[in-house]
């Protein structure tokens, strides 16, 4: 296996954080003989790239080779251990601010991405936001932190896509979730039924009747600012990916980039 010695980068991994990691990213045994570079190298190239946004031809020469990156990362993303990072990550965060291991809470919303070359084949229009490209709808616990993600064409309205979110939720917690925290874009009698058939009621969160500028709303913003959390991963900022599975990869492995550090100071704190 070759092994790199190169000046650190800041999206490395720490070795508290690889120790975490390391069983969840082994696909195969460290040691075998079809391993040719180092597994944390790779993830760290990973992190580079969504951090950086990058195409992966443009890979820093000290990190492993473009497409052993590539091929990786679609293994994992198919593997989805990133998922599984996610929702073990939540777990600890949860437990460390004196919360239960499964929320009861969630918040959905949706952001639209511009579209790129490689992905404007699924490109829908975005009426409201007057922006042609891919909408991500996320759910979030009432921490911020990633439950369950789908990527849709734009020009998919938000309050169809409640069912498929409320039964990712529910499968990945448990059945815990009871209440769901929207915007006015999911108003209406279908959206309502949709959660209730997942066992979550959903509650609208309106906006003041006189708004003069920015106005601060109850739970909503917890979501916002998970939408914030992302555009820090340049990554992101786009959609840059021909397949939507991918695009929703790199939000969990965002989210597992961000999770990580607060995780092991609440493992370290734990002693």
């Amino acid at each position: 296996m070759q092994t790199i010695t190169r000046k650190p980068y800041p999206t490395d991994v720490s070795d508290e954080e690889w120790a975490f990691v390391a069983p969840y990213l082994a696909l195969m045994p460290e040691s075998s003989a079809h391993r040719v570079h180092s597994l944390r190298e790779v993830f760290n190239a990973l992190r580079y790239i969504a951090r950086g946004g990058l195409l992966w031809r443009q890979m820093p020469h000290d990190l492993p080779p473009w497409h052993v990156v590539y091929q990786q990362t679609r293994r994992w993303i198919e593997a989805g251990v990133f998922e599984a990072l996610v929702h073990d990550l939540r777990e600890l965060i949860r437990i460390a601010d004196k919360r239960k291991a499964q929320p009861s809470a969630m918040i959905l919303d949706s952001r639209t991405l511009q579209s790129t070359p490689e992905s404007g084949a699924r490109a829908g229009y975005d009426g409201a936001k007057r922006r042609k490209g891919s909408k991500v709808h996320m759910a979030v616990d009432t921490l911020g932190q990633l439950l369950a993600l789908r990527v849709t064409p734009a020009d998919e309205q938000d309050r169809a896509q409640v069912a498929a979110l409320a039964e990712q939720v529910q499968k990945v917690t448990g059945e815990s979730v009871e209440i769901a925290f929207v915007d006015q874009g999911y108003t209406g009698e279908s959206p309502a039924r949709q959660a209730e058939e997942h066992g979550i009621r959903l509650e609208v969160i309106k906006h003041t009747e006189v708004k003069k500028g920015f106005v601060l709303l109850p739970r909503r913003w917890v979501v916002e600012r998970s939408f914030g959390w992302m555009a820090r991963f340049r990554r992101l900022s786009r959609d840059y990916e021909r397949l939507a599975s991918t695009l929703a990869g790199f939000h969990f492995i965002a989210f597992v980039c961000l999770m990580l550090p607060t995780a092991i100071k609440a493992l370290a704190a734990s002693g």
